[in-house]
């Protein structure tokens, strides 16, 4: 099969010949599971369970996307985003998984990775950021990390978000024209189109190594950004056996008022100009 045509076997079935979703039905279902990650969230932090959810993928594959609809209607302190960005030099020196332990969860707790201790097995292998021998011994590590966070307790779910190239060239493109979007776009990205082979490589023999019984990948196929976004939180909702919580009646109480307290004028304070009214 021709490596430029492919990415990591998925695009070519079901999806592709799916019938296109409406932008209102997208947004009715996603409403619906956004209503269940709230009591999903709920559970977690009732439970005390340490839950986990990596993202994985091709640049510009939707996890980003995927990740801030998740995230948006839950309660921060609940569920934490984490983006790490390149280590300094001191952490290059430690252990390489250390720096990922210390965003792992408490009880009551979900963190998001976006992009994990993965890297060593995409980018720092492809780009040669790191030597052979880290690489090698990363792949001969990660399972075994994973399985420890495992029998820690720790809910451990991994998704890869696959994308095909034509795809991906069409939102470079519409990221080097939108203003908004022209931040997403790096040197790296050029370069992840020149070593596409090397990426797809890399990726068959990360997961040759780490699609471990105990934390299997999960293949999100995003071409079409909307189905992703629901398939994959579809899926979510499926790994953390959930119920509802019945939650106490809450009455609004009045207002407190103290006699002969008086406020200072409202001129004494500064306002944002009203320049929508």
């Amino acid at each position: 099969m021709n490596w430029r045509t492919r990415d990591d076997a998925c695009i070519t079935g079901a999806m592709a010949k799916a019938k296109k979703l409406s932008r209102q039905r997208y947004e009715k279902e996603l409403d619906r599971l956004q209503f269940e990650l709230v009591k999903m969230h709920e559970w977690i932090r009732q439970e005390g369970l340490k839950v986990v959810v990596v993202f994985e993928g091709r640049d510009a594959a939707g996890k980003g996307g995927t990740i801030k609809r998740i995230a948006e209607p839950l309660n921060p302190r609940v569920v934490r985003i984490v983006a790490l960005p390149a280590p300094t030099e001191r952490e290059q020196t430690q252990w390489y998984f250390q720096r990922y332990v210390s965003q792992l969860p408490a009880a009551g707790e979900m963190v998001i990775f976006d992009r994990s201790w993965y890297n060593r097995a995409g980018v720092e292998k492809v780009m040669g950021f790191c030597t052979e021998a880290e690489y090698r011994e990363f792949l001969r590590s990660a399972p075994e990390f994973e399985r420890m966070l495992v029998r820690s307790g720790i809910v451990l779910i991994k998704y890869w978000f696959s994308v095909s190239d034509e795809e991906q060239e069409r939102r470079f493109r519409r990221r080097l024209t939108d203003p908004t979007k022209r931040w997403k776009f790096s040197p790296m990205d050029l370069e992840s189109r020149n070593r596409w082979v090397e990426y797809s490589k890399a990726k068959d023999a990360m997961f040759a190594s780490t699609d471990i019984k105990q934390a299997p990948w999960w293949v999100v196929e995003s071409d079409n950004k909307k189905v992703a976004r629901l398939n994959c939180i579809s899926h979510l909702l499926t790994q953390i056996p959930y119920e509802d919580i019945e939650h106490p009646e809450i009455t609004l109480p009045p207002v407190g008022r103290e006699a002969g307290y008086v406020r200072p004028p409202i001129t004494d304070q500064t306002f944002v100009p009203p320049i929508f009214e």
